[in-house]
């Protein structure tokens, strides 16, 4: 197991194989990757263990080659055989084994690549491998075999060396190196469009995998299926081009502290027995907000500078609000308190209004009970009018007699009858 380390996050390889022998999907990687609220995150899954397209090779894709290594001639030498395609015929390099050595067929039918040499001779010793290529799965096995000639028919036999098998033949007879493979890969022919797939997954925190939803589905043969609500569609996407590149990332647009969770990426080859996972730890975090510093002199001249003084970064201290929600906080505080100030002052004006119509009912009322009957008092004017087209000469007798008289004259608005009040005084 191979693990690397990023700033961003940490992976794991697991060598684990992935073919027909692991029907299952099978972990290869796991990362870890933290991601700034709002912005892009690019869950990386790539592929480049075979080629995710269409076949264009046609039948020429698998094919099965035979090579010796002889140490009969002294050179130590790898020499090819023959070869065959699935779709063509065999051929045979050295014209010496025209005719005398040959593979079945039938070979890409029934699985049997195993190869015939007639008449052996001492120069056909050595290691012969049997080698099988799928060039469109980047499939490859190898079978090897040691063949060595004897003269005496009770010697030949055949035996595992503990590495691969030997087969002692008789010289002049005709041998068979066997290299059989049934698996339906170098046999069959399927429609690879059709068994190749990726799709993504999505666990949200404490939610077990086998309950997580289905995001994405992409055939190679560009059909495609989104799974979930529309803004979820909307920001989570795989390019196009994926199968022609093998780049199958997962990218998702503004990111939300909802996005959190495990995500996976399943990678399926029916056709080429591939099954592989991968697996994203996904975590939002806040973003980082900066602080700078400015230095202000107030010197007019700048100093010299000295080249063998290192200069630090000039830092800006700007004092940023944590959000919009926090303005709209504050601007909420204020219209508040407008609005209480508003319903006081309204408050006051009506109590005002209402005490000062209270009071002139009171004042209406109060002179209203009080109201002066003038016709209750009575003038006697009968005699004034006497005394004002008369000259009133009286021979006064003493000094209180003037004294009324005087008055009488003074204050005629009082009309004070001084007969009646003489005469009372006289009558005493």
């Amino acid at each position: 197991m191979e693990c690397r380390f990023w700033l961003t996050g940490s992976v794991c390889l697991y060598s684990v194989p992935a073919d027909a022998s692991n029907p299952d999907s099978v972990v290869v990687s796991v990362l870890n990757i933290s991601a700034t609220l709002g912005s892009q995150a690019v869950l990386p899954c790539k592929s480049y263990r075979m080629v995710w397209t269409q076949d264009r090779l046609n039948d020429r894709q698998r094919v099965v080659h035979w090579d010796v290594y002889s140490k009969y001639y002294g050179d130590n030498k790898m020499e090819r055989l023959c070869d065959m395609y699935s779709a063509g015929d065999q051929r045979v390099y050295s014209s010496y084994n025209k005719g005398r050595i040959f593979m079945p067929k039938n070979a890409f039918t029934d699985g049997n690549f195993s190869l015939v040499i007639k008449d052996v001779a001492e120069s056909d010793e050595g290691t012969y491998s049997c080698n099988l290529h799928h060039h469109y799965c980047h499939l490859y096995e190898t079978v090897k075999i040691q063949l060595d000639i004897t003269k005496k028919a009770e010697d030949a036999h055949e035996y595992w060396d503990g590495e691969k098998p030997v087969i002692v033949a008789l010289e002049g007879s005709t041998v068979m190196l066997p290299c059989v493979n049934h698996n339906h890969i170098w046999t069959e022919r399927h429609s690879e469009e059709e068994q190749q797939v990726v799709h993504w997954d999505r666990q949200p925190p404490g939610v077990p995998h086998d309950r997580a939803d289905r995001l994405i589905d992409l055939y190679a043969s560009g059909e495609r299926r989104s799974y979930g609500p529309l803004f979820i569609r909307q920001k989570m996407n795989i390019t196009n081009t994926a199968f022609a590149l093998g780049d199958f990332s997962l990218r998702i647009s503004g990111l939300e502290s909802a996005d959190e969770g495990t995500y996976s990426c399943h990678l399926h080859h029916h056709y080429c027995g591939l099954h592989e996972r991968r697996i994203y730890q996904v975590f939002v975090t806040e973003p980082v907000r900066e602080k700078k510093v400015v230095n202000l002199t107030t010197h007019n001249i700048a100093p010299a500078v000295d080249p063998n003084v290192v200069r630090g970064h000039n830092v800006i201290n700007v004092i940023i609000p944590e959000s919009r929600v926090h303005f709209f906080q504050q601007l909420g505080y204020i219209l508040a308190t407008l609005l209480l100030f508003v319903v006081f002052l309204i408050i006051v004006v009506l109590v005002t209004r209402k005490r000062r119509q209270r009071g002139y009912e009171y004042n209406v009322k109060k002179y209203g009970e009080k109201d002066v009957n003038l016709k209750e008092f009575t003038v006697d004017t009968t005699d004034l009018t006497q005394y004002k087209s008369e000259d009133i000469r009286l021979d006064y007798k003493n000094n209180i007699l003037k004294e009324k008289a005087e008055q009488a004259r003074s204050f005629p608005a009082k009309h004070i009858d001084l007969d009646k009040d003489f005469r009372k005084e006289y009558c005493k």
